[in-house]
């Protein structure tokens, strides 16, 4: 079961969008290679934001992603897509299906 997760809200620069749907597209082939990340969602919230919900079964997961190719990319392009740097939260998952 999945524990803990991370929610991450990202705002796009305008004329940005088409780019970060992109590369939130492109995220999903490597994290489907790291194999304690349960489950990954990258959705769209509004005209301009997005986000990313992600699923561990344990701390060590958490920050193996945390310290993957995903999290390094999204903080590389950051200034390039992003109005403002990526909110990222921990949080604990209390129930799930």
């Amino acid at each position: 079961m999945a524990n803990l997760g991370l929610f991450v809200r990202l705002e796009a620069r305008p004329g940005k969008e088409a780019e970060v749907e992109e590369f939130l597209r492109d995220g999903l082939a490597v994290v489907q290679q790291e194999l304690a990340t349960t489950t990954w969602y990258a959705i769209r919230l509004g005209p301009s934001t997005y986000g990313i919900f992600d699923t561990f079964p344990d701390e060590a997961g958490r920050q193996a992603h945390l310290n993957g190719r995903v999290a390094a990319a999204l903080m590389g392009r950051s200034a390039e897509l992003f109005s403002q740097p990526p909110a990222i939260e921990k949080i604990d998952i209390l129930a799930s299906k």
